[in-house]
């Protein structure tokens, strides 16, 4: 029998074709492109992939996508690959999918085909019910106005795959990194995410660029005074500014650590190594006996939950409630408090939405949610009025309502009027202490007693010793031991002991945390 020639009979010549093909593909928009984007102190897509992505388990699909030149003889002289890259990672041991726009290819514009690799990726994150990370920089889907010309015809906008984008946020966490000047369509994908952040220099992020702000006679801008971090981290556009690509992209692990996988399963508990019965002597004199004195709550959280364990969210917006995941003997925690130090932690309009997201946050991913509160109600004045505070604070205290996951809540010092009903989990039984300093009623009597007795004060000869005969009264009845003996407040505990409180808590909750979806689809 004739033995046949292996070099006849091999795919080797394919398989040699295809190297070829996905070389040029790493060289991305070439090697002045790729100069360009680190003149401009930016990392290039496949740079960004290998930092976010464990070593070695990104797996690319689709890498040799994009636009091919061939000789009169069918041979390919050339490829410009696709400028969006995606496939599947680990990250934190986890798998992820993982996507991003390649800059140095037109720009992250649709020119360069890019809509059906985006659409796959996201598809992907919902069908196998994966987090997906989102490394934004470009318009990440929008066109030019060239491809009228070359498609030979405009197009009437159209979002297909959407709704992908949205049905994602009920299944699995999305994560969004602003890392250019990112517009359009790229600037909807930075939002619609649970977590979002933005790199401080070389990043923004606008609904339009300062050619077409121009064009609207709305005046000649630069990108910074459109996009500017300051700008939307103040604004709740994004979530948090970084320094760096690379601060970005621990930000991006750590968050991801105090969620599951998927609503299919509860966050996963991580071992802390830190005694769920640790007592802080600080805890014990943190709050001024002064109602008007200010202090630092983050000084509280932290000596509260495990060490080194608050991950803050949002920050620098509606900045009178601070929000952020925690983690309590291993478990995560997802923590709101008010910060006497921004007007006085009422509750303002912005801090009202912010809250709302985070709530539903929470509920979505299954992470019990604990209230440290201080709060002396809502925001009052002309200013609050005109912000519609009121319902943005009723939705609020829906959204708490609505939420799936068990409640329990600290009173450090304030709860009064409406807002500082939020005490409870409306509508149900949860967890609640108070500390000595607690301090609650329909109003502060410090702003009430003048309304409240204004006609006895008005018929006394010495209206202002009997003002302080009035509080002197009433400030003897507002102890928080005189709530407790009608039930009202289930426990007054030392505030050194509020760890091993909430650990047992925390022990005691998690078989009753159900896995069914939420009673509402995420909104972004």
């Amino acid at each position: 029998m004739r033995r046949e020639d292996p070099s006849v009979s091999s795919w080797e010549p394919e398989l040699k074709e295809l190297r070829r093909r996905e070389a040029l593909a790493e060289k991305m928009g070439g090697e002045e492109k790729v100069e360009r984007q680190h003149f401009f102190g930016k990392l290039t897509v496949r740079e960004r992939i290998d930092l976010m992505a464990d070593p070695e388990s990104f797996h690319e699909l689709g890498k040799a996508a994009g636009v091919a030149t061939y000789d009169e003889n069918g041979v390919l002289i050339d490829l410009v690959p696709s400028n969006f890259v995606f496939g599947t990672a680990r990250v934190g041991g986890r798998p992820v999918i993982l996507s991003g726009d390649d800059f140095t290819v037109r720009g992250g514009s649709a020119d360069a085909s890019i809509a059906a690799k985006r659409n796959g990726s996201e598809q992907l994150a919902a069908e196998l019910r994966l987090p997906h990370i989102r490394l934004v920089d470009g318009m990440g889907g929008g066109g030019s106005v060239k491809t009228i010309e070359t498609d030979g015809r405009a197009y009437i906008p159209e979002l297909k795959g959407w709704q992908t984008v949205v049905e994602h946020l009920t299944i699995a966490p999305s994560v969004a990194l602003a890392l250019g000047s990112v517009a359009g369509l790229g600037a909807a994908r930075i939002v619609t995410s649970h977590y979002s952040l933005i790199v401080r220099d070389t990043a923004q992020m606008m609904i339009a660029g300062p050619a077409l702000v121009s064009q609207a006679a709305l005046g000649d801008v630069a990108k910074e005074e459109l996009g500017h971090a300051d700008i939307h981290t103040r604004n709740g556009a994004i979530d948090d500014v970084v320094n760096s690509e690379a601060e970005a992209f621990d930000r991006v692990e750590e968050f991801l650590s105090y969620l599951p996988t998927s609503v299919d399963e509860l966050p996963p508990r991580k071992q802390s190594g830190d005694d769920p019965d640790r007592r802080e002597e600080e805890l014990l004199s943190v709050v001024p006996r002064d109602p008007k004195q200010a202090y630092d709550m983050r000084s509280i959280l932290n000596a509260v939950v495990d060490r080194d364990s608050f991950f803050e969210i949002g920050r620098d917006w509606g900045q009178s409630i601070i929000t952020g995941l925690a983690r309590l003997n291993g478990f995560p925690v997802a923590i709101f408090a008010e910060d006497p130090r921004f007007y006085g932690g009422g509750w303002t309009a912005d801090a009202c939405r912010k809250l709302i997201r985070f709530s539903d946050l929470a509920s979505t991913f299954h992470v019990p949610l604990v209230h440290f509160e201080d709060c002396p109600g809502f925001l009052i004045g002309k200013k609050s009025e005109e912000e519609a505070t009121i319902r943005y604070g009723s939705a609020v205290l829906a959204a708490l309502g609505q939420a799936t996951v068990p409640f329990a809540c600290v009173i450090v010092r304030k709860a009064f009027g409406v807002a500082g009903a939020a005490n409870k989990k409306p509508g149900s039984t949860s967890f609640r202490y108070a500390w000595p300093s607690g301090d609650w009623g329909s109003l502060p009597i410090e702003g009430g007693i003048e309304v409240a007795y204004k006609a006895d004060l008005a018929a006394s000869d010495d209206p202002s010793g009997l003002l302080a005969e009035i509080t002197e009264r009433l400030n003897r009845l507002r102890s928080p031991h005189r709530s407790a003996e009608f039930f009202e407040v289930e426990e007054v505990i030392d505030p050194r002991d509020t760890r091993r409180f909430l650990c047992e808590w925390i022990e005691l909750v998690q078989h009753s945390i159900p896995l069914e979806p939420a009673r509402f689809g995420y909104r972004p």
